[in-house]
């Protein structure tokens, strides 16, 4: 009996070691995610003055009500424009990659032609390559169609064959009975309707996954539109913050204020719509 006690004494002090570790790891995840952000805000309230002094990041401003900094950023920075040109790559982004890869994953799946293994395996190759060993050649392609400077040059970059969006649309079709396409053939449907009528409305899981992460990772992007954009009036919501950054320093109480400009319709969508991220990568997962 002593010797049970014992061992139950031991596991239940490991038990609450493990628990104290756990929720040590996530305060420390917290701290390494909400510092910068807090980082960000504090000094988007500060001024000028604030700022050259020397104070401390985490230093906090004199006036918590000055948002001049905002107003500044807003209009110097052009942000309703940039708005406009982002919403506009993204619309034709999103669409894309969604058409694209759904009808390429409902390829793979459902018909069987030569080399398919080499046609997953070259994607995946793919990926492994670094985009920017690629970047002088793909520069040229795009100028060459004349698209340089144009808000089309980076949604054709960003619609090419998306490997992750793939996958994830073929978890989804993968767990669609084939049975469904068995029974629309015999009432007459071609492939096409087959796709249209029965896949894609399955997929909206799948969809709403591919949209959030497609969506996030566009709207954050700075290297493409950076350097297929260059003028102000082609920029976007992420490249308009570099205005304010000068061959003699950057006035960070202004790109401070920008930032939490763009991050805000992230983290409110994001809000609203995490639910979705979630459940689509549980049930890929799963099926």
């Amino acid at each position: 009996m002593t010797i049970t006690a014992a061992s139950r004494e031991r596991g239940r002090r490991s038990l609450r070691i493990g628990i104290a570790l756990t929720y040590v790891s996530l305060v420390v995840a917290s701290l390494v995610v909400l510092v910068p952000l807090l980082v960000v805000f504090l000094t988007s309230l500060k001024s000028y003055g604030e700022i050259s002094d020397g104070r401390q990041a985490l230093s906090l401003p004199d006036d918590w009500l000055n948002f001049s900094n905002y107003t500044t950023a807003f209009n110097d920075g052009h942000m309703l424009t940039a708005f406009g040109n982002t919403a506009f790559i993204l619309l034709f982004s999103i669409t894309g990659t969604v058409i694209i890869g759904s009808m390429t994953a409902y390829a793979i799946d459902r018909f069987d032609f030569r080399f398919k293994s080499l046609v997953m395996a070259l994607f995946l190759i793919a990926t492994l390559v670094p985009g920017v060993t690629t970047q002088v050649a793909t520069f040229q392609v795009v100028n060459s169609f004349g698209l340089f400077d144009t808000r089309w040059a980076p949604i054709l970059l960003y619609m090419g064959t998306d490997i992750v969006s793939i996958y994830i649309f073929l978890q989804f079709i993968r767990g669609i009975p084939k049975s469904l396409d068995e029974a629309a053939r015999l009432d007459g449907a071609n492939s096409f309707t087959i796709y249209r009528r029965i896949i894609f409305p399955l997929l909206k899981p799948a969809t709403a996954t591919v949209v959030i992460i497609k969506g996030i990772t566009t709207y954050n992007d700075f290297y493409i539109p950076f350097l297929y954009m260059p003028s102000e009036e082609m920029g976007t919501m992420s490249t308009a913050l570099f205005r304010f950054k000068g061959p003699f320093g950057a006035h960070w109480e202004y790109i401070s204020a920008g930032t939490v400009l763009v991050i805000v319709p992230t983290l409110v969508i994001f809000l609203f719509l995490q639910r979705y991220i979630y459940n689509g990568f549980a049930q890929g997962a799963t099926k």
